[in-house]
């Protein structure tokens, strides 16, 4: 399975962006999509998840309430849409999935991950 991330990019704080990710290949190794973002000299930081099965929708405790994960199944995509944004959301976000329907907030959990897109929040 290989996960391709778009829609990063430069916005001034209060915008908003829209992140996409798609998988390829065997998709049935996707069960559960989600994202993770890494700023400079930081930890990679658990954004949200999606469980295509059980339909559930997780998010991280820093991004609840501004963040949102958007699941299309007819394309078998999911969508992250960053509102409200500020310079401290500046980082790579990086798509993910995992051949499991429990969603988990460890990056170990993970063993698909994309190339990362950047997203940069300009004050």
């Amino acid at each position: 399975v290989q996960l391709q991330a778009s829609g990063g990019g430069l916005v001034q704080a209060g915008g908003s962006l829209r992140l996409s990710c798609a998988p390829s290949g065997r998709t049935s190794r996707t069960l559960t999509m989600g994202w993770f973002r890494q700023a400079p000299g930081k930890e990679r930081e658990f954004v949200g998840a999606t469980s295509w099965a059980g339909g559930a929708t997780r998010y991280g405790e820093s991004v609840k309430g501004q963040f949102t994960i958007v699941r299309d199944d007819a394309k078998n995509t999911i969508y992250l849409e960053l509102n409200n944004l500020k310079p401290e959301d500046t980082a790579v976000y990086y798509c993910v999935a995992r051949a499991a329907s429990v969603i988990r907030g460890d990056r170990r959990a993970y063993d698909k991950w994309g190339q990362g897109t950047q997203v940069t929040v300009s004050s």
